[in-house]
C-alpha cells in the first residue's frame, strides 16, 4: 500500500468515526471524492473534520492551506506535505 493510499485509508477511518456520517455516504471514499459535493460536509461538520484529522494525523492544518482543498486527494497530498511530522508515515 502506498503512502497516499494508507493516508486516504486514514482519511476514510476518521470520516466513518463522524456523529452522522455513516449514514450520509455509504460510497467508496476516493482520492477523487468531493469532500464538499460528494461527501456533504458543512462548513461546521468541515472544521470537526479538521480537528479530528489533526489529532489523527498528530498535525496541525493551517486554516489558510484549506482554501485549495476540494477533494480527499488534495487533503491527503496536503496531510502528506504538512511541514508537522504526520505520524506513522516517515
Amino acid at each position: 500500500m502506498s503512502d497516499d493510499e494508507e493516508i486516504i485509508e486514514k482519511i476514510s477511518g476518521v470520516l466513518r468515526s463522524m456523529n452522522g456520517f455513516s449514514t450520509s455516504y455509504d460510497g467508496k471514499i476516493l482520492p477523487e471524492t468531493s469532500i464538499v459535493r460528494d461527501l456533504k460536509l458543512d462548513s461546521l461538520a468541515v472544521m470537526d473534520f479538521v480537528m479530528a484529522l489533526e489529532t489523527r494525523f498528530d498535525t496541525i492544518i493551517p486554516i489558510d492551506e484549506l482554501s485549495g482543498v476540494e477533494t480527499v486527494g488534495d487533503l491527503a497530498r496536503l496531510l502528506q506535505s504538512s511541514s508537522q511530522p504526520v505520524a506513522g508515515l516517515h
